[in-house]
C-alpha cells in the first residue's frame, strides 16, 4: 500500500471557531520513498487571515481571494488519498479541520483507520520531550534552513524525513532485484586456492628450528 505525507495551514486554531484551510499538501510514497506525485493546493478560505496566521504562513486574505474554494477541490484531493496509508503529525488538529470542510461539504469524511499520527510514535519514543516537528527535526538533523515559514509541502518532506528516522529504517539508495547474480558472482571452480605441496629442503627446516629456539624465545617477554 501506498503512503501519504499530509500537512495543511489554517486560518487558526479551531474549525469550531470557524477558521478554515488555507493549504493542503501531500507527498504520495511507496515504501517511503518519493513516487513523484503530489497534490498541492491553495485555499481561499472565504474569510479573514488573523495576523498571528499570517505571521506563520505568509498568506493573506487578498492572495488567496483567487484560488479555489474547498468544495472545488475536495473531489481531487479524496481520489488522490483514496486506498492509502496517511500520516500526520498531530492528526487530530488536521484531520480535524479536514473532515469538517468534507463534512459541510457533504462528502465522505477520511476514515480515522487510515490515518497515522507521527506525534503519537514520537511521544512514545521519547516521552517527556518536545515533540513538534521543528524539534524533530533538531533531533535527527534534518536540515531546516528553507522553513522560514510555515509551508504545508515543505513541511510533508521534512515530515517524511522525521517518521523514516522514528521507525529507524533506511531508504534503499540502490534496486537490486533486477541483477543477475549468476553475471556477478564468481565461480567457485575459478577461485579455488592453491593447494600444492612445496617441500621444504633439510637447509631451510634447520634456519626455521634455530629461529623457534632463540629468536622468538628471546624476543617472548
Amino acid at each position: 500500500m501506498n503512503e501519504i505525507f499530509l500537512d495543511t495551514e489554517t486560518t487558526g486554531l479551531s474549525f469550531q471557531d470557524g477558521h478554515k484551510i488555507v493549504e493542503i499538501a501531500c507527498i504520495e510514497t511507496k515504501d517511503l520513498i518519493p513516487t513523484n506525485k503530489v497534490f498541492h493546493k491553495l485555499i481561499n478560505p472565504e474569510r479573514d487571515v488573523p495576523e498571528e496566521a499570517f505571521k506563520i504562513h505568509g498568506y493573506s486574505r487578498e492572495f488567496l481571494s483567487s484560488k479555489k474554494t474547498f468544495n472545488q477541490i475536495s473531489d481531487e484531493f479524496l481520489t488522490f488519498i483514496k486506498g492509502k496509508k496517511i500520516i500526520i503529525h498531530n492528526a487530530i488538529f488536521d484531520l480535524g479541520f479536514l473532515n469538517n470542510e468534507l463534512s459541510k461539504n457533504k462528502k465522505q469524511k477520511i476514515d480515522k483507520a487510515n490515518i497515522i499520527d507521527s506525534l503519537e510514535i514520537a511521544r512514545n519514543k521519547f516521552p517527556g520531550t518536545s515533540n513538534s516537528l521543528d524539534a524533530l527535526c533538531k533531533r535527527f538533523n534534518i536540515d531546516l534552513s528553507k522553513r522560514t515559514k510555515h509551508n504545508a509541502l515543505l513541511d510533508c518532506e521534512l515530515l517524511r524525513e522525521v517518521y523514516i528516522n522514528l521507525l529507524d529504517v533506511k531508504e534503499p539508495k540502490l534496486n537490486l532485484s533486477s541483477l543477475d547474480y549468476n553475471e556477478v558472482k564468481f565461480s567457485i571452480k575459478e577461485k579455488l586456492y592453491d593447494k600444492t605441496i612445496i617441500k621444504i629442503s633439510e637447509e631451510e627446516l634447520k634456519k626455521h628450528n634455530h629461529f623457534l629456539k632463540s629468536e622468538i624465545k628471546k624476543n617472548f617477554y
